[in-house]
């Protein structure tokens, strides 16, 4: 054999595996670009003290609120998602999709859901103005994010 055509298939071998190798090692980083573009859901802002005096009112149980953000660029399907006292009066989202970089802001009282703003159509204040935790949780009852706050909180906590 001689020494160009051992070059060649020596050359030719290490072509084949560097595409191997390249094969393997694409699917890793299209996976971590992937994982980049992935919407996470947060509590990020809570109205638990309605502003003026509690009067019971139904304009007054709508200025107490949580709102709910989508960080990612995709929109997430909150369909079977609750939020939660720690008494457990629980808000079931019912066919809301959240856009991606979206809010949507769930207030007490009653009222229309429409676009960025759903109602539990209660007569009765959910979050407890001295202290109380408000949880998100998935559709499988996994706890996506919780917002505490409050003398035993130490006010405005995010545990993720």
């Amino acid at each position: 054999m001689s020494m160009s055509s051992r070059s060649t298939r020596i050359a030719a071998t290490v072509l084949a595996a560097g595409a191997a190798l390249g094969a393997f090692a694409l699917p890793a980083s299209a996976d971590s670009s992937q994982q980049d573009r992935r919407s996470r859901v947060e509590i990020s802002d809570v109205q638990y003290d309605s502003p003026g005096f509690d009067n019971g009112s139904n304009r007054s149980l709508n200025k107490e609120w949580v709102d709910i953000t989508n960080t990612g660029r995709r929109s997430v399907n909150l369909n079977g998602w609750t939020l939660a006292d720690e008494d457990g009066r629980t808000y079931t989202f019912s066919h809301y999709r959240l856009g991606g970089h979206e809010t949507v802001r769930v207030h007490t009282g009653n009222g229309r859901d429409h676009d960025g703003h759903v109602y539990q159509d209660r007569r009765r204040y959910v979050w407890d103005n001295r202290s109380d935790t408000a949880t998100l949780r998935n559709d499988n009852g996994r706890r996506i994010d919780d917002q505490s706050w409050g003398r035993h909180h130490g006010g405005g906590n995010h545990r993720r």
